[in-house]
């Protein structure tokens, strides 16, 4: 923007929060990301590496194109748990040059990142299950129940190690779904090859694989939307901006607000600017410090830019709803 700011940080306080904090507050709400997250993603890269070799040579060994189809799945799942990773890692970097907030958004790019992959391994999914469907082939359904329920423990104690931190980030949240949907997929082979072994029918496991990529593409939509809008500026889906309005009309001497906007730095933080209108203004860095602790503590708004305008005469270039 360019027009003049009277930024409103009381310094002291804010630094303070922030060493504090380590400005892992909440998406939308009063929680702080887990600080254990990189220890979590460490572990669940290298029990799924470890996996993804594993099934890939089962599924050469028994000849089992479902069992190769999942390592494929659980390799991308590798790749989006390393992209959320890396993600985390550079919104703590500190802003520098052109890059004033840092590398924060990061985060968010990272869970639209993991949305999309995770709708490309289920096109994946669909279009192998849909040649099965026409050419039913017979597996070794021993060997793979048991690779297929060793996926299922290694992707529900990954999933655990996410289940914390999903609450209150949205990147996080993208791994926990990822690894919360493999187990779910590696549950369904187990049942579909004991099926298959029971009955000799070979068409339960497409049928089972269309069913699983159903159930992945609803959990990712919320995901994909939430991440979409988060990346388009929109404010985070547990902020009601007319609320923050009217509640920052409602403060001390303000007589009107306008150029609202609120919009998150990255899946944890949230940042606001607006003018007010406030001709009364002898108290001024009183007013901004009260205001913008009061946006932190009632919407979990931790970096605000109040402009205070005293004149209502002059008519600020900004005012009109249309304009930006």
């Amino acid at each position: 923007m360019a027009h003049a700011h009277h930024h409103d940080h009381d310094h002291d306080h804010d630094d303070h929060e922030h060493d504090e904090h380590g400005h892992a507050h909440g998406f939308g709400h009063h929680h702080h990301a887990p600080a254990d997250m990189g220890r979590a993603f460490a572990v669940g890269v290298t029990l799924n590496i470890l996996f993804v070799a594993a099934e890939a040579a089962a599924g050469l060994w028994t000849g089992s194109l479902a069992l190769l189809a999942d390592a494929g799945h659980n390799l991308s799942d590798v790749l989006s748990l390393l992209l959320a990773w890396g993600a985390i890692v550079l919104a703590r970097r500190a802003p520098s040059g052109r890059r004033t907030y840092g590398l924060r958004k990061g985060t968010i790019l990272a869970s639209l990142a993991n949305a999309v992959l995770l709708l490309v391994a289920v096109g994946a999914i669909v279009s192998e299950a849909a040649h099965r469907l026409r050419e039913p082939a017979s597996v070794e359904a021993d060997v793979v129940m048991l690779v297929a329920g060793l996926g299922v423990v290694i992707n529900g104690i990954t999933a655990a190690f996410f289940m914390r931190g999903s609450h209150s980030d949205l990147n996080v949240r993208g791994a926990f779904l990822h690894m919360a949907a493999d187990a779910a997929v590696s549950l369904a082979v187990v049942v579909g090859a004991f099926a298959m072994s029971q009955t000799g029918l070979l068409w339960i496991d497409p049928a089972l694989s269309l069913i699983i990529a159903a159930v992945i593409v609803l959990g990712t939509w919320g995901l994909l939307r939430d991440s979409a809008d988060l990346a388009l500026d929109a404010a985070p889906r547990g902020i009601d901006v007319e609320k923050v309005r009217r509640w920052l009309a409602a403060q001390p001497g303000v007589t009107e607000v306008h150029d609202l906007h609120i919009w998150a730095m990255s899946t944890t933080e949230t940042a606001l600017t607006a003018h007010l209108v406030r001709p009364q203004n002898a108290d001024h860095d009183a007013f901004l410090h009260a205001a913008c602790e009061g946006l932190e503590r009632k919407f979990n708004i931790i970096h605000a830019t109040l402009q205070v305008e005293t004149d209502a005469a002059h008519v600020c270039r900004l005012r009109p709803a249309e304009v930006v």
